[in-house]
């Protein structure tokens, strides 16, 4: 999609790279930095910030993600917004720097104006990429203070990595993602070791267009959706495979939809996750909204940055905090 030049954009986009602290690495590859979209809005003396992650795995790229966002219109409202692009990296970062500017526009902070309660500090999952058994047990011990580890695996040979990290960090609560990684075979055969192992959830084990298989053998720990799980238009298929949702923004397409999701799956009896993509403080700050009764907390994103924004989200013993209004919201 080619869209015209305009001649002072209310609505600018651009692409900026942030380096990680150490590679990151799932099921499907590795990245040594954090590429994302920064948002801008201007309207009436006022500016609005949004930030989003073009995600491969479903066909975006940072080029693609521009090319939305330069067509559309200066106008645009929020609930324009939610017609006229899909769900995805383009309209979260549009949506996300919209709720910032009403929120500066307002002197309003941005769950004020979402109705929801006061984000308190939230106690985050730090996430351990996949590597060598060594190399997760050393990651799992530098890491052993904190409460809450997300393992990243996805291979035919994980029962070595997942012995290393609870060697590693024998006190902390462990969680398990494999990245669509697995076969209901593998996830099998895995399932009681992760019992043993203390495991507290298992993350997608299966891919997202094979997870009908879940509905069918023993789920005995509880299992969380997150590449089968976008908006609320596929709850409904969720049901009898998964205990949980992840509601990531870049997924679901902004807070507008991912606060509309969270009341729906809440009700429906999904437990929530709340997630993120590799990204800074400007693309975790809305999704604290979403944390207040959440089962598992995970946006350690700029936990696994070299760099980030200025006005960063403070992490601390505590957890996540709210973000300034500085930052956003």
């Amino acid at each position: 999609m080619i869209c015209k030049p305009k001649a002072r954009p209310m609505i600018t986009a651009r692409a900026e790279t942030f380096r990680l602290a150490q590679a990151f690495t799932i099921a499907r590859g590795s990245k040594t930095h954090a590429h994302v979209v920064t948002v801008g809005i201007s309207r009436g003396g006022h500016n609005g910030r949004g930030e989003c992650v073009p995600y491969a795995r479903y066909g975006e790229t940072v080029e693609s993600v521009l090319s939305q966002i330069a067509c559309m219109p200066d106008t645009t409202t929020r609930a324009e917004l939610q017609v006229i692009l899909p769900p995805g990296a383009a309209r979260n970062a549009i949506d996300c720097a919209l709720w910032d500017l009403k929120a500066k526009a307002s002197g309003q902070r941005a769950w004020v104006l979402a109705n929801v309660p006061r984000p308190m500090p939230a106690m985050t999952a730090f996430t351990l990429s996949l590597a060598p058994p060594d190399q997760m047990r050393a990651d799992a011990a530098t890491n052993a203070h904190r409460p809450l580890l997300k393992i990243k695996l996805g291979t035919p040979d994980d029962m070595p990595r997942l012995e290393a990290v609870r060697a590693g960090a024998p006190r902390s609560t462990i969680i398990v993602d494999a990245n669509e990684g697995w076969t209901p075979e593998i996830y099998a055969d895995l399932a009681p070791h992760l019992i043993r192992l203390g495991v507290a959830m298992v993350e997608q084990p299966l891919p997202a267009a094979a997870d009908d298989m879940l509905s069918e053998i023993a789920r005995p720990l509880p299992v969380c959706a997150d590449e089968s799980c976008h908006d609320r238009a596929g709850l409904a298929g969720l049901r009898g495979k998964y205990d949980l949702v992840n509601i990531k923004l870049d997924k679901a397409g902004g807070l507008t939809e991912a606060l509309a999701l969270r009341t729906e799956a809440l009700a429906m009896g999904f437990g929530v996750m709340v997630g993120c993509m590799v990204g800074t403080s400007l693309g975790m700050a809305p999704a604290t909204l979403l944390t207040v009764g959440a089962t598992f907390v995970d946006l350690d994103g700029p936990l696994l940055l070299a760099e980030d924004r200025d006005n960063a989200l403070t992490f601390d013993n505590e957890g996540i905090h709210p973000p300034t209004p500085q930052l956003w919201g």
